[in-house]
């Protein structure tokens, strides 16, 4: 068949007319089930999972229009209706009208998100991701943590110092007194480049912002920290230490401690010991653990997530293996298992659910009252078994010990948009916001 008898043939049949019509269909449903799926607290793999079925039915249903045609009698083969008994003429009549109202109907959509819909998100990008006086005095104890420097020869060792700086911001972020940001949002602010610390400071909404370097060789370890009040470029405290690697946990501890001390922040008891408290006894388990959770952290926004997430899963058994009795490890364990059973959906299975639930039984097992074991339980039973009044329950003991947590505000405020208490939920998710600030995926719940 010559290529233009083809071409005819296919306008003839209404096959260029049904494939324009699942394409501006298809593109509706997408836009609409983005915009409308998340105010009903719709599973976060739902809207990605009609994309990719709309786009796998996109063939069938064009080899279906050229196999079938639509007759009085119903749908019947192509080769079995005669010329005379065709209504295909009609038929494409029909869906010109069809194209037309689904046409009318997308750009109405269009229009609705530009000038209605899209403002609402960009005010509520620029008020909660640019703090600034207008909006509130920053607070003097407000900090974060900018990812250290990495002076090791190997540069295998980018994880280990990754580990260190990220527990000394989780002992910070312990203390009630301080304002801490969150891993997410200062991650992006590369060691090693140059930094305008003030402006870093007025993006995050804090006073004061704590760099570093790592530097292990061999069985010796060099942490070197410095506060800087963002406002002023005034070093409050710098301070080298210089021990075996053993002691390492011990530095991080100190730095948290001497930080808190600087920034004149009360601690109590609780507090005290938390910080104090080493994450595990095994360094090779807590660089396992570290290349982990730097693996998980950007699971979720980046192409190659669904493989970084097994890959950490694959990390942190390793380190659990190697101590039993890595609390941390199983948290971060059940999270990995939840987001695959329910953020992305992938392995949505009875299987991956009850890994889950082996991770927080672990942890429940090592520390039954500990703010995290009641975190983790928290996501286990919103992303695991809907249980949003068992799941807020348990985030409500968790700030008691998390008090800079995210995570935390932006479950609860989920939960209460679902229960129908909207001014309660965008509350605690701006207050997520503020403690995570860069965080793109919250901005955008809060703009829906």
């Amino acid at each position: 068949m010559k290529i233009e008898n083809f071409f005819s043939e296919l306008k003839r049949r209404n096959v260029i007319r049904m494939a324009g019509l699942y394409l501006v269909g298809a593109w509706l449903v997408v836009q609409v089930a983005g915009t409308v799926l998340p105010m009903f607290g719709a599973p976060e793999w739902l809207p990605r999972s009609i994309v990719v079925l709309l786009a796998v039915g996109f063939v069938p249903a064009v080899i279906f229009s050229w196999v079938f045609q639509l007759t009085p009698e119903g749908l019947k083969r192509e080769d079995d209706v005669a010329p005379e008994r065709s209504i295909t003429p009609q038929t494409g009549r029909r869906m010109d009208r069809v194209i037309i109202v689904v046409l009318v109907l997308a750009l109405g959509y269009f229009a609705f998100d530009k000038f209605a819909l899209a403002p609402r998100r960009k005010a509520a990008l620029v008020s909660s991701a640019l703090p600034n006086e207008s909006k509130s005095v920053i607070n003097a104890k407000s900090i974060a943590v900018l990812p250290f420097e990495n002076l090791s020869e190997e540069k295998a060792n980018a994880f280990f110092t990754e580990g260190v700086q990220d527990e000394i911001l989780t002992d910070l972020a312990k203390i009630a007194d301080l304002k801490v940001i969150s891993r997410t949002s200062v991650m992006q602010y590369k060691s090693g480049a140059p930094r305008n610390l003030r402006e870093i400071a007025q993006q995050l909404g804090v006073a004061n912002v704590v760099e570093g370097s790592v530097q292990r060789s061999g069985n010796r370890v060099r942490v070197n920290a410095q506060l800087v009040d963002a406002r002023t470029d005034a070093h409050l405290w710098a301070q080298t230490y210089d021990r075996d690697l053993a002691d390492v946990f011990a530095i991080q501890s100190e730095i948290a401690k001497a930080i808190a001390d600087q920034l004149q922040a009360k601690l109590s008891p609780n507090e005290k010991k938390a910080i104090e408290q080493p994450p595990t006894t095994d360094l090779a388990a807590f660089d396992l653990y570290s290349h982990a959770k730097s693996l998980l952290l950007t699971a979720g926004f980046s192409v190659t997530g669904e493989p970084d997430l097994r890959k950490g899963i694959e990390l942190l058994d390793e380190a659990v293996k190697r101590d039993p009795s890595f609390f941390d490890a199983y948290c971060q364990l059940a999270y990995a298992h939840e987001f695959l059973y329910a953020v992305r959906g992938s392995d949505h299975t009875s299987a991956r659910l009850a890994l889950a639930a082996a991770a927080v039984q672990a942890a429940t097992r090592l520390r039954p009252d500990a703010a995290e074991t009641h975190l983790a339980r928290a996501q286990y039973l919103y992303y695991g078994l809907r249980d949003y009044a068992g799941a807020l329950a348990e985030l409500e003991i968790a700030r008691r010990g998390l008090p800079n947590d995210p995570r935390l505000f932006e479950l609860t405020g989920y939960i209460l948009r679902r229960r129908g208490q909207q001014e309660e939920g965008l509350q605690n998710l701006q207050r997520a916001v503020e403690l995570d600030p860069r965080n793109f995926y919250t901005l955008q719940q809060i703009a829906l």
